[in-house]
């Protein structure tokens, strides 16, 4: 199916799905529908939500039934990182016979840690002759898929270790917020740190483990503050010297005792963002991405231009290691 023939309902119009909405109208997909439970959004139209340069004919309603009304190709979904708080939205989308792309960050990868609720919505998917994908930047790509993609001329890997480097600083104040920056260290370790960060890392890693083909013993996770050394100021907030900038996370895959799998994330205000893959094997080999990838940009990109393939797809729950090599897909003329 051609990209300009799709028609797709918006569901969650924050600020990453109002992304989804530009870069998936540019490409020169019709929306039909949009969702958002937020009532200062209610009633409006989709195009004005988004901050696009035209009205869409396309009013937000908080009813999902109603938004699904003319049997859109796709939706694009993005509202919440659990599988199980979303599972009830998927419900919906699938009842109404729709293939989804989400955001979704459990959704990733989630028959390690949330396999009865991956098997619900993969049997759903298969009776609604749907297919389901959850995907973005991160988790989706860059710390799972594109590293199994870039292990293709390796002899053999014993070990990979995925840097993330993001500054926080021109990311989404929400995201800014969701680390901690700007608070103490002490309310950080009282009462962000369970809360702060990035969902997803988990996913990453088991996804990763399964591109290589590794049965994962056992699957950590750290998280500790990142503190300003210098007082730094973003669009949204401020960060005093001493304060939290943001967040370090490590997630780590173990095979007998062994860690061979190590994903290395920083989101922090003033930080310089780069992605890193490095591995051990024959050869030995260091890929780097300079400036990394934006990850509010790459998200809404790597979700438009995974919807061909996953209309596409055989129905049922989906993964990024399912469907094949994606890439950009070219803007409508």
């Amino acid at each position: 199916m051609a990209t300009d023939t799709f028609t797709a309902v918006q569901f969650g119009v924050g600020p990453i799905g109002a992304r989804v909405v530009r870069a998936a109208k540019a490409r020169g997909v019709e929306f039909v529908g949009a969702v958002d439970v937020d009532p200062e959004k209610v009633g409006r139209d989709l195009g004005e939500v988004a901050d696009l340069d035209e009205r869409l004919g396309v009013p937000v309603t908080d009813d999902a039934n109603e938004a699904l009304a003319d049997d859109p190709d796709v939706v694009f979904h993005s509202t919440v990182s659990s599988i199980e708080a979303a599972r009830s939205q998927f419900e919906s989308i699938l009842d109404a016979g729709a293939n989804v792309v989400s955001t979704c960050e459990e959704l990733v990868y989630p028959w390690r840690d949330h396999a009865s609720t991956a098997a619900a919505v993969d049997e759903l998917a298969r009776d609604a002759g749907a297919t389901v994908l959850g995907t973005g930047i991160n988790p989706g790509f860059v710390m799972d898929a594109m590293p199994a993609v870039l292990s293709t001329p390796m002899e053999s890997v014993s070990a990979v270790r995925v840097e993330r480097v993001q500054d926080a600083g021109v990311r989404r104040e929400p995201l800014q917020r969701k680390v901690g920056a700007g608070t103490t260290v002490d309310r950080f370790e009282d009462e962000v740190a369970d809360e702060a960060g990035h969902v997803g890392s988990p996913e990453s890693t088991a996804m990763l483990a399964a591109a290589l083909g590794w049965d994962l013993d056992e699957v950590t996770e750290t998280i500790e503050p990142v503190v300003a050394d210098d007082r730094l100021e973003t669009d949204h907030l401020t960060v005093d010297a001493g304060e939290v900038a943001g967040v370090h996370q490590v997630a780590t895959g173990y095979v007998d005792d062994e860690a061979v799998l190590t994903l290395d994330l920083k989101m922090a205000v003033g930080l310089d963002s780069r992605d890193v893959v490095d591995f051990d094997g024959h050869p030995d080999v260091t890929v780097t991405v300079d400036g990394g990838f934006h990850g509010d940009v790459a998200t809404s990109a790597v979700v438009t231009n995974c919807a061909p393939r996953v209309v596409a797809a055989d129905p049922g729950l989906a993964t990024m290691l399912d469907l094949p090599l994606p890439s950009v897909v070219r803007a409508s003329t």
